[in-house]
C-alpha cells in the first residue's frame, strides 16, 4: 500500500485493515499531539507564574492536535468510508458524528463488526484478489 493509497482511500477495507492500518496510528498521533499541547501549556504556566507580577498568560494549547486534526481528517474520514462501504452502508452514516458520544459508538460498533460476504455496491471484498486476465 504506498501512501496515495493510504491517504485518500476507495472502495472497501477489512476491520483488521481499518484498525491496524488507520485506527490505532491515528489515534497514536493525537495522543503524541495531546501531550506535546499540554507540554506548551505547562511551560507557559510556569512562566506565568514566574511572572507574576505583571506578566500575561496566554494559552495556545491546541497547536498540536489541531494540526494533526487537519492533517488527518482526509484519512481519518476516507477510511471510515471505506469500512462502511464494506458493511454495505453509504457515507452518509457518517453523520452519526454529529451525535455527541452516541455516534462515535455507533461508528466504531459498524467498525469492529464484519464486512459483506462476496461482492457489494462498492466493490469486491477486500482481501480477496480480483480475478483478472489469465497470461500465457
Amino acid at each position: 500500500m504506498n501512501f496515495t493509497n493510504w491517504y485518500v482511500r476507495t472502495g472497501r477495507i477489512a476491520p483488521r485493515t481499518f484498525w491496524l492500518h488507520y485506527f490505532l496510528p491515528l489515534a497514536g498521533l493525537v495522543a503524541l499531539a495531546l501531550a506535546a499541547d499540554a507540554a506548551v501549556v505547562l511551560s507557559q504556566v510556569d512562566e506565568a507564574v514566574a511572572n507574576a507580577n505583571g506578566g500575561s498568560f496566554r494559552v495556545s494549547s491546541s497547536i498540536f492536535s489541531g494540526a494533526v486534526l487537519l492533517l488527518t481528517l482526509v484519512p481519518q474520514t476516507t477510511s471510515m468510508v471505506a469500512r462502511l462501504h464494506d458493511r454495505g452502508h453509504s457515507a452518509w452514516w457518517l453523520l452519526f458524528y454529529l451525535l455527541p458520544l452516541v455516534g462515535t459508538i455507533v461508528l466504531l460498533v459498524q467498525a469492529a463488526l464484519p464486512g459483506d460476504e462476496g461482492p457489494n455496491q462498492y466493490g469486491p471484498e477486500p482481501d480477496v484478489p480480483v480475478s483478472g486476465p489469465v497470461s500465457a
